[in-house]
């Protein structure tokens, strides 16, 4: 599917989100039934993970930099198991301790990790997540991020309303004062058990989702940043260093490679990154573009974020395509939360 064609299917999708639209398939009803079909004997042929649990990976990141003066910055991960870590033994190997530790270094303040994230849901989960949230003491977190989507698919859920759902919960976390980060859709044609046609049906139907995530996310406030593209080539040229066991989740190095394209991402959204790069590359191909066109080139190229931009335009609202240099993370086991005052 070409760029052009692909922002036309996402427009369609998130103005059927919007207007309340029924639901409109991805890739065509008959197609996606067979790689669900797949994708659903892939999972029972990996046990979907070898065990539910994942690790406990909340508190605080960068002790160093705890002090009576320094308010930690608040970081809370939404969404399914790619979100909450799942696949991995430690806690430090998770995308909310990676973000987390990433970000303590790169602003030199505390950051208070927060996991609402849960393995296997979907989009219409983020109702209950997004209360957990708002409903917790204290005050609202400063940044969260939300990975989810690939449940979706697998389940059948209309596009629509997986994209209605992801949107209404950018809207809420905004409006509290939050800032929004969303990973969109992974690439469901990298797991492994899924054979070629399917596994190209699976990629069409995953990147199909993921820009329609990026416009309903981004005319709702947030920034969404690819990783369909990035768990697609490098996972398939290295399955055995990037997936887990059970070949379905990412291995602790998925989910390095995961965070370290979320984290330019995050610190920007905090405005935490150099100014220099703040600004458009064209070297780099970055420019204000309609959203539906920057959604549709960022589901196919790795790491690639989409930001509101101008609210409107010709061809409606528009906005700021980034393809930010990645920058490893460090790995950093949570301290012992500090004591209230």
């Amino acid at each position: 599917m070409t760029s052009m064609s692909r922002a036309r299917v996402a427009r369609r999708i998130a103005a059927g989100a919007a207007y309340g639209g029924g639901g409109i398939g991805l890739a065509g009803a008959a197609t996606v039934g067979l790689v669900l079909a797949e994708v659903q004997l892939a999972r029972r042929r990996v046990g979907n993970g070898t065990s539910p649990h994942v690790p406990h990976a909340d508190g605080l990141y960068g002790r160093l930099y705890v002090g009576p003066a320094m308010t930690p910055l608040r970081l809370t991960m939404l969404g399914d198991s790619t979100a909450a870590g799942q696949g991995v033994h430690r806690g430090g190997q998770t995308p909310g301790a990676l973000l987390a530790s990433g970000l303590a270094a790169l602003a030199e303040r505390p950051v208070e990790l927060r996991t609402v994230a849960t393995p296997g849901a979907c989009s219409d989960d983020l109702d209950r997540q997004v209360a957990l949230v708002l409903a917790a003491p204290g005050p609202v977190p400063d940044i969260c991020v939300i990975m989810v989507g690939a449940n979706d698919v697998t389940h059948r859920m209309p596009a629509t309303r997986s994209v209605r759902h992801l949107s209404s919960a950018v809207r809420r976390l905004r409006t509290a004062g939050a800032e929004v980060v969303v990973g969109t859709c992974p690439d469901l044609g990298t797991i492994e058990p899924v054979r070629q046609p399917l596994r190209w049906l699976a990629r069409r139907a995953s990147r199909q989702l993921a820009a329609a995530q990026t416009i309903g996310a981004v005319e709702q406030g947030g920034r969404t940043v690819s990783l369909g593209d990035l768990l697609g080539p490098e996972f398939a040229e290295n399955p055995r260093e990037l997936f887990g066991p059970d070949s379905y989740h990412p291995s602790a190095e998925g989910y390095a490679t995961a965070a370290m394209a979320v984290l330019p991402t995050v610190c920007a959204s905090l405005g935490l990154w150099p100014a220099e790069e703040e600004r458009p590359d064209a070297s780099r191909r970055e420019g204000f573009l309609p959203v539906a066109r920057a959604a549709a080139e960022a589901a196919s190229e790795a790491g690639t974020e989409v930001a509101a931009a101008m609210p409107s335009g010709p061809r409606g609202p528009w906005a700021l395509l980034k393809r930010r240099r990645r920058r490893r993370v460090p790995e950093q086991e949570p301290a012992p939360a500090a004591p209230s005052s």
